[in-house]
């Protein structure tokens, strides 16, 4: 008698392409979803929605949320134009600008990332685009509504319960990466489990 394998772990991750603490978490996703069995669906969250109705941010920020927002309209086009398939492509090409590259110029990072994920030049117009609103911010409101809106990026769910975060710096690799998983899936199972956190004693760590 042949025994089927076991199926891989259904998992669903939220994020906004500029936010550096989902990237630390993307990655650190990356590695146990190899060492775990992992299936990830990638979904689209927005720091511009989320705090689209807030009146406590700094300059600096409410100038950086257009720029956000550009990306994620672009995630969400590229979601209901080319599929799932194409999602993670696309947020490890913007990403790489973003984040470790640490740039700003949008119209430049699009263009490439486009062209890294092998997607056409053409959709870099939908980033300046309402076009995909509705469906940017149903993915938004469906990451955030499992956890609750005091939250932010990134939301991971995982057999049948949703978390914020966790946020790394820098990203655990190997066994250690994999070991980490297993407690927060541990903890965040548990109904009665909401919130463990310390300060931050470092910025993100790109490596």
């Amino acid at each position: 008698m042949t025994v089927s394998p076991p199926a891989p772990t259904a998992v669903d991750f939220w994020f906004d392409p500029s936010c550096p603490w989902a990237w630390m978490t993307s990655r650190w996703l990356d590695e146990v979803a190899v060492l775990r069995d992992l299936e990830v669906t990638w979904h689209v969250m927005s720091l511009a929605v989320l705090n689209e109705d807030a009146t406590d941010l700094s300059e600096q920020y409410r100038e950086f949320l257009p720029r956000a927002l550009r990306y994620t309209r672009l995630v969400a086009a590229v979601t209901e134009l080319h599929g799932q398939s194409a999602v993670k492509p696309l947020y490890d090409a913007l990403g790489t600008r973003i984040h470790p590259g640490a740039r700003t110029d949008a119209d430049a990072i699009i263009a490439e990332a486009l062209a890294e994920a092998g997607l056409p030049a053409s959709l870099a117009a939908l980033a300046d685009t309402d076009e995909y609103d509705p469906q940017m911010r149903a993915s938004h409101f469906d990451g955030i509504e499992r956890v609750g809106q005091d939250v932010g990026t990134p939301v991971i769910a995982v057999g049948g319960y949703a978390f914020f975060g966790p946020v790394l710096s820098p990203a655990p690799k190997g066994e250690q990466a994999a070991t980490l998983w297993d407690g927060v899936v541990a903890l965040a199972s548990y109904d009665g489990f909401f919130e463990i956190k310390r300060s931050r004693t470092r910025g993100p760590v790109f490596d």
